[in-house]
């Protein structure tokens, strides 16, 4: 009865509640904007490389700067938001987001592309730690598990991104394009900016009457208990975003050369996986109330095994394509979840953490695939995506009593 009682207490308090409502639009549009701008810059990658000459070794080399400086700032980023908040720390990052994707471009070799996306990749970095430690807090206070949602407009606003890319790729310049996007990114954070940099991150007293998410000292550290809990959230996290890295980088491939599918057809299979996910995000604070967190790690790990084993071995395209979007939608709220689960646990550290290792996981998966295909083949290296989502399922089940109040 005491949560009711809360409950109430939150739906009574009309400006309360109508402050949390701003939050929320505001969070979301972040959300919408990160992956906006993050994925008009991937579809422009083509015209980049061709302007600063770079070979496909070089380019990859270069392309790592975006991860190395994401990884490098995450855990950074984590304890910034413990000493000045989350809120500024998520306008910053956004500015600096905004302005960084201007950069490549206006290189001329891989070695200054490398450079400046070390500086685009730290703010993509800061920002994903910043909105969703700001987010972890909102859902607390909330007390509904509306994570999903946000990562829902990450996905709809890289669809978004990519879709207006390809319309102007053909017809403005990668520089005008992506100074286009600058402005844009401006724009949406001198509008919705304000909004985060008014309210403090809300609190929200726990089952004991204890503030959660309470800003730590700088000499506080989580217990080791703690630490290993948010270890295995983010091992979780890991599992689903290395499927998520292994597909964008080799689904195509595996449809056109294994399943010999036209090159158009091949290209909808990431696709297929992003839509799929995308709507399992949208629906996933619904499932949540229904299924808890342990169910719906368990059944979207089991689900999403399930439909990238029949992705990477179907006999036709056409099942291919199915297994793909199976798998989307099992995979859709797991990252979500073990996100908001670390950052409940540990505050921004464990957002950071999580994040971190969920990162590894995209970097860890494509070369791994590549790795594998060489030494069998490359429907038998894209199986190991089911086998670490089947795993996702065990550690969720396995952990099914660290559930926080």
């Amino acid at each position: 009865m005491p949560t009711l009682n809360k409950l109430r207490a939150v739906k009574d308090d009309s400006p309360r509640t109508a402050s949390l409502t701003r939050l929320r639009i505001a969070l979301t549009i972040f959300f919408a904007l990160d992956g906006f701008i993050f994925a008009g810059w991937v579809v422009r990658i083509p015209a980049v490389k061709e302007q600063t000459g770079a070979s496909a070794s070089t380019l990859g080399l270069a392309l790592l700067g975006v991860s190395a400086g994401a990884v490098i700032t995450m855990m950074l980023t984590g304890r910034l938001c413990r000493r000045f908040g989350s809120h500024p720390v998520t306008v910053v990052s956004g500015v600096l987001l905004a302005l960084s994707v201007a950069l490549p471009p206006l290189t001329h070799s891989a070695l200054t592309l490398g450079l400046v996306l070390l500086v685009f990749g730290a703010a993509y970095g800061g920002i994903n730690v910043a909105m969703n430690s700001a987010a972890v807090d909102l859902v607390a206070t909330l007390r509904r598990p509306v994570m999903p949602s946000f990562h829902a407009a990450f996905s709809l606003g890289g669809m978004l991104g990519a879709g207006l890319g390809g319309l102007v790729a053909g017809h403005v310049s990668p520089t005008r394009h992506l100074l286009a996007l600058t402005v844009i990114g401006l724009l949406v954070t001198a509008a919705v900016g304000p909004t985060l940099l008014r309210h403090d991150a809300p609190t929200a007293p726990d089952d004991r009457g204890r503030i959660r998410n309470e800003p730590a000292s700088a000499s506080e550290r989580p217990s080791g208990r703690v630490r290993g809990l948010v270890l295995v959230f983010g091992l979780i996290a890991l599992c689903t975003a290395y499927g998520e890295g292994a597909l964008a980088d080799w689904g195509a491939l595996h449809l056109e050369e294994d399943l010999h599918a036209h090159p158009g057809v091949a290209a909808a299979g990431y696709s297929c996986f992003a839509l799929a996910m995308t709507i399992g995000r949208i629906s996933g604070t619904t499932l949540l109330e229904r299924l808890g967190r342990t169910r719906t790690l368990v059944f979207g790990g089991a689900t999403g095994a399930a439909g990238m084993l029949l992705g990477s071995l179907a006999p036709t395209v056409w099942l291919a394509l199915l297994g793909f979007a199976v798998t989307g939608l099992g995979l859709a709220n797991i990252f979500p979840v073990a996100v908001e689960r670390a950052g409940a646990l540990a505050g921004p550290t464990g957002v950071a953490a999580a994040s971190t290792l969920g990162y590894g996981g995209m970097l860890l998966g494509p070369p791994m695939i590549g790795f594998m295909a060489d030494w069998f083949s490359l429907p038998a290296a894209l199986t190991s995506v089911a086998v670490l989502a089947g795993v996702a399922a065990l550690i969720g089940f396995a952990t099914r009593r660290a559930a926080v109040s």
